[in-house]
């Protein structure tokens, strides 16, 4: 849990901070974007490839190795004296990332079963979101105090901790020597490069050129090779197609999908507006995070285990519809106006439901398919959760570039296209899982 709460610490923070790079460092609305989404982009590609690694080299060793190069990554984005050495450290920091999240679920997965698993992916989910709930107030905070670049540094306490506890108290554990799937991972990368690159340039000029035309070409096309060369190496592949007979799989991939990009776009573009637009101060705009973050770290750990007992399809279509209704109310924002009747009652409704669709979302996935599989399935979701906020904040530029009254106008229109992912997300969960999928455990 120390170990995986580093990328969701580094995720909240650096939302908060994005204003202060791009004055620092003279970067604008397409370089901002790049702050998150070189850091998205490996975490994306490579999380399947790291739990295979997991599986072959040990996942003990694996989570150690990638905490640490999260930790050396940190410092390097502390020490960057320009906007290129900063997305090069973040790129480094997604990297560590992907060898450490779905390491640290394997270890977890490893370990328990049964009920006592839902209550301990519960558990996991909730120190995430304790994690998310502390770094916006903290980041923000330390971005007034000391500045954007002692939000990294937070990481490497946290890292070395993460490194003993493993080290002295976790047992190894592999699956075999299944061979890695490198091709796999290399067109995983460069297909999401190219579809990030493409619509990163689209939202932040507002026109489709040819550059961008190209770049979607290339990423579709080379999508379609990565599924070519996967079917091709079938129980070796890091993304074995066998996974998606199941129904309840794809559709909890395509929830997660829509799900986890209505939020990524929203948790991007709400402290920027606030900063921006409000005039918050990042420790501000920080602290406005926080009850979402509230409510999914006391929730998480109940709806974990109300899934195991009644199922995920009531709350995958629930609170998915919920969050919806929360980005609606989000709509009404003035940035201006007060934090307590203008943002807090999105941002609570937003929670509510995002508190009943977490949980149940980790557990329903390793029991959508059959156990060999648990491993995979559990990093391909979320690498899909990610590659959904990836191209979220792709798109997000058209309303960073945004300001004054246009940047509310285009913050208000980006909270209506969230709520329409969200609601459909929860109609997904509703046509794609039976009553009893999921209760097996």
């Amino acid at each position: 849990m120390l170990a995986s709460s580093l990328p969701f610490i580094d995720g909240s923070v650096t939302n908060v901070a994005l204003p202060s790079i791009g004055r620092d460092l003279h970067g604008d609305a397409a370089s901002l974007q790049w702050v998150i989404n070189a850091y998205l982009l490996p975490l994306s590609a490579l999380l399947l490839i790291g739990g295979a690694a997991g599986d072959h080299f040990g996942r003990r060793r694996v989570l150690i190795l990638g905490t640490a190069l999260f930790a050396v990554a940190s410092i390097l984005c502390a020490a960057s004296s320009d906007l290129t050495l900063l997305l090069a450290a973040r790129a480094l920091q997604g990297v560590g990332a992907a060898m450490l999240m779905p390491n640290s679920l394997g270890i977890l997965g490893s370990a328990f079963s049964g009920e006592s698993r839902g209550r301990a992916v519960g558990t996991w989910a909730s120190a995430g979101a304790i994690a998310s709930a502390v770094g916006p107030p903290l980041g923000g905070w330390l971005v007034g105090v000391a500045g954007w670049r002692a939000i990294f540094l937070i990481n490497v306490p946290v890292a070395l901790a993460a490194i003993v506890v493993a080290y002295r108290f976790v047992e190894e554990s592999a699956e075999g020597e299944q061979p890695l799937d490198v091709s796999g991972a290399v067109l995983a990368t460069l297909a999401l490069g190219a579809l990030t690159w493409s619509l990163t340039l689209w939202s932040s000029h507002h026109e489709g050129s040819a550059k961008t035309w190209a770049g979607l070409i290339a990423g579709i096309a080379l999508l379609g090779l990565f599924v070519w060369v996967e079917h091709r190496r079938r129980t070796d592949a890091m993304m074995p197609l066998s996974m998606f007979a199941s129904r309840a799989f794809v559709g909890l991939t395509l929830l997660t999908f829509l799900l986890y990009g209505a939020l990524g776009g929203l948790l991007v573009l709400l402290p920027y507006l606030l900063i921006v637009g409000g005039g918050y101060t990042p420790m501000q705009a920080g602290m406005a995070l926080l009850p979402f973050s509230i409510v999914i770290g006391a929730a998480s750990r109940l709806m974990g285990r109300t899934t195991e007992k009644i199922g995920p399809r009531w709350p995958l279509t629930i609170g998915p519809i919920v969050t919806g209704l929360g980005f609606l109310v989000l709509v009404r924002v003035d940035p201006t106006a007060s934090y307590w009747t203008s943002v807090m009652p999105g941002m609570v409704i937003v929670a509510i439901g995002m508190a009943g669709a977490v949980a149940p979302l980790t557990t329903a996935v390793l029991s959508s398919v059959d156990r060999e599989h648990t491993g995979t399935a559990s990093g391909f979701n979320s690498a899909i959760a990610r590659t959904g906020g990836l191209i979220a904040t792709a798109m997000a530029g058209a309303v960073l570039a945004q300001t004054g009254d246009a940047l509310t106008s285009a913050f208000k229109a980006a909270a209506i296209v969230a709520a329409a992912l969200a609601i459909a997300s929860g109609c997904v969960a509703f046509v794609t899982l039976g009553s009893s999928e999921g209760q097996s455990g």
